[in-house]
């Protein structure tokens, strides 16, 4: 399997992540199901669907009396501008603009004065189809321009951006209304009014880096939660067959909070489980309490010149392996901690926690909107990292090693819950 750094770079969009991951399974003999079509599983099948383009769900059935599902759910989208449909502005005077709006809680100051381009999905009229065709238009296109310090004295002391002003990439000047359809037609190798639409956002053209001392940190956009992704498929191929049905699921718009028929709060998950259950007459509900679920996104490591932003017992550090996630936002309880701790604990990983500074709530994941369709124990994990929802975050390069040793062990295993009594086997 490619990389962790391969992987982030090949992934601009949420649209490739999935692409990439896709290949990955047909290269490794998985087979496509579609939702449109029935489903005849068979025992030993490897199997894999699609949503949208932007979501994933693999899955292998080791037998036919299988106990339960054991799966870990991670994000294929990222903080970053949508690029709205009428996107080419004109002016002031001869410069060429491209309209956009925030995508997820960015840190907008690291988009600044860098280049960017433009990636994502076209939808293209082919005959009397509608066809999906991945862009990425590989050069140095865009740039969002800072105002000089001349003109704003305050940018040192705390600077409030403003979205429909202050963000806006600068794309040329003198270029003719229509430049931009034209730039994005020829990545997707069609005519500009073949385009019927679009979904497109901006992203780093800079490339992730190993850097260091002991080359101990990974930057690179996208960690948040490609990191994540990346080491849970890792674990998922890696991992022998148990009694239960691994699951992988890699799922569209958390950032923007996940209430999309390809987000956590769709139906995705859930339809498969149901179909799986369905196909093998297995009951549901069993199934259902015999699984368990690891919601994978990044943490917060302790940051160098601010530690006091953290809580003062729950101070996870990069290379520090597997950090394990409490909180009213989070969907971890004592049971699932407990779990997911003696499966590290046998598989020889180490294990760290975080919890929110008290006033300081952070942000949630999938973990809980996923539990409210699928109700099945689940704990909220991450790997540590430093400006999360920059464009450009930092985490440990040890750590995505730690992820996959992890999720290696915890899909060669099966979970059983009787009356409060948990284990694994």
């Amino acid at each position: 399997m490619k990389d962790l750094l391969t992987f982030l770079n090949d992934s601009p969009s949420q649209f490739h992540a999935v692409e990439n991951i896709r290949q990955e399974l047909e290269q490794a003999g998985y087979t496509r199901l579609s939702e449109s079509h029935p489903w005849e599983l068979k025992v030993g099948g490897k199997y894999y669907v699609t949503r949208n383009g932007s979501s994933l769900l693999a899955f292998r059935i080791p037998k036919a009396d299988f106990a339960g599902f054991m799966i870990s759910a991670s994000h294929s989208d990222s903080p970053t501008f949508h690029i709205k449909e009428n996107a080419q502005l004109k002016g002031p005077e001869a410069y060429a603009r491209i309209n956009t709006e925030g995508y997820g809680g960015m840190l907008c100051a690291p988009w600044l004065d860098r280049p960017l381009t433009v990636a994502g999905r076209v939808l293209v009229k082919v005959g009397d189809a509608i066809e999906t065709r991945l862009v990425y238009v590989d050069r140095d296109l865009l740039l969002i321009p800072n105002v000089a310090i001349h003109m704003n004295r305050e940018a040192n002391s705390g600077l409030k951006y403003d979205q429909k002003t202050d963000t806006i990439p600068l794309m040329g000047m003198g270029q003719e209304e229509g430049t931009f359809r034209s730039i994005v037609a020829e990545a997707a190798g069609c005519a500009p009014g073949d385009i019927l639409g679009t979904d497109l956002y901006l992203c780093l053209r800079q490339k992730g880096v190993t850097w260091g001392a002991g080359n101990e940190f990974v930057s690179a956009p996208r960690l948040d939660a490609l990191q994540c992704a990346y080491g849970c498929f890792g674990g998922f191929m890696a991992a022998a067959d148990s009694g239960s049905v691994p699951v992988y699921a890699l799922l569209d718009n958390e950032e923007v909070g996940s209430r999309t028929k390809q987000g956590a709060d769709g139906t995705f998950l859930s339809d498969l489980v149901g179909r799986i259950c369905a196909a093998f007459g297995r009951d549901h509900a069993t199934a259902v309490a015999n699984s368990f679920m690891v919601s994978a996104d990044n943490a917060h490591a302790v940051h160098p010149n601010h530690p006091e932003l953290h809580d003062a017992t729950h101070r996870p550090m990069m290379n520090g392996g597997v950090v394990i996630k409490f909180g009213v936002r989070y969907a971890t309880d004592g049971a699932a901690q407990a779990v997911f701790t003696a499966l590290c604990r046998q598989a020889g990983v180490p294990v760290q926690h975080f919890s929110n500074r008290s006033d300081l709530p952070g942000g949630g994941t999938l973990g809980l909107i996923a539990n409210a369709h699928v109700s099945v124990n689940t704990v909220d994990i991450g790997l540590a990292q430093l400006s999360m929802h920059s464009c450009f975050e930092t985490a440990g390069a040890q750590d995505t090693g730690h992820l996959i040793k992890a999720m290696t062990a915890f899909y060669s295993a099966s979970f059983h819950e009787d009356n409060g009594r948990f284990t694994l086997s």
